[in-house]
């Protein structure tokens, strides 16, 4: 019995190993939920669509990295259009992050897992990837064999990630520290001006010390990679009216909240005296949302 199973209930057909929180995993704690407790306003989000779940959610992390990052550079007076990116990771996150970049005009043209990288100097294929990963769940040296442009590197093999690939702006969105100090500084050394999270905390300490030393723009994901839990908070809005709405317009409304998140980080940056440091400037801002409220519930 997996550990899922135990959770959720000993007859659920679960594979051995099988155990995560994608759509089906959720289908299934919802559908327990439901049972235990009577009662369909639930607090579990990424639904499917058939009961209450939102358009955009699955591409929600990787668009919303996206627009964070376009709005980042436009502040500081550059296009993301015919930047050239370098991604890690191909679950949801890194596929709809190259999704939205090649639709901004910019050039994702690496993508990992955990055995391996892709380097495709002509722009990654999403099509192609979705097929490899979410419909073949197989790994990317069949990405490779298919796409004659790619090259594989096998990390074991060959010691190498898909940071040493001179790019212009480094989007991480694998695992936590999969980006080290020795990785931010071949990223300088080939000239990068940009890095923004995707994954959770996936740049060391060092390597962000790092990067921000070497005035290279830096969004944590705490800032960066919020399109996934804004979304699912659009989720639970049209859960409680009853509504489902588009995907152009949760897509449109999800835009808007990156912008906003990024206005708020840059603003406290600058009223604070560290302009240009968005770490900071979102640890600030999110401190002073929760002090706010703090004191306007009189608990100060």
């Amino acid at each position: 019995m997996t550990e899922l199973q135990k959770y959720i209930g000993a007859d659920t057909d679960v594979p051995a190993g099988d155990i995560g929180t994608g759509a089906r995993e959720i289908g299934y704690m919802y559908g327990q939920y439901k049972r235990l407790t009577g009662l369909y306003e639930g607090v579990l989000t990424g639904k499917g669509l058939s009961y209450g779940g939102s358009l955009a959610r699955t591409e929600a992390t990787g668009y919303g990295l996206l627009y964070m990052t376009k709005e980042m550079l436009k502040s500081n007076g550059i296009d993301i259009a015919g930047k050239t990116c370098a991604v890690s990771g191909s679950g949801n996150v890194a596929i709809y992050a190259c999704q939205k970049a090649i639709q901004m005009g910019a050039k994702p043209v690496t993508v990992s897992d955990s055995t391996g990288w892709v380097y495709d100097p002509e722009g990654i294929d999403v099509a192609l990837l979705k097929e490899v990963k979410e419909v073949k769940r197989a790994r990317l040296t069949e990405y490779a064999a298919a796409r004659p442009s790619a090259q594989y590197h096998d990390k074991a093999a060959e010691g190498t990630n898909q940071w040493s690939v001179k790019v212009d702006i480094a989007l991480p969105c694998a695992t936590q520290n999969e980006l080290n100090e020795e990785d931010a500084k071949t990223l300088v050394a080939n000239g990068v001006i940009a890095v923004c999270e995707g994954a959770n905390m996936p740049s060391t300490p060092e390597a962000v010390e790092y990067l921000q030393a070497n005035k290279v723009y830096f969004v944590p994901g705490k800032a960066a990679n919020a399109g996934g839990v804004a979304t699912s908070a659009l989720e639970m809005s049209q859960n409680s009216e009853r509504l489902s709405w588009t995907f152009e317009e949760v897509d449109a409304k999800l835009e808007q909240i990156m912008i906003n998140i990024f206005k708020n980080l840059d603003a406290a940056a600058k009223k604070y005296g560290k302009d240009g440091d968005y770490v900071a400037g979102a640890n600030i801002a999110g401190f002073l949302k929760v002090a706010d409220a703090m004191k306007a519930q009189g608990i100060c």
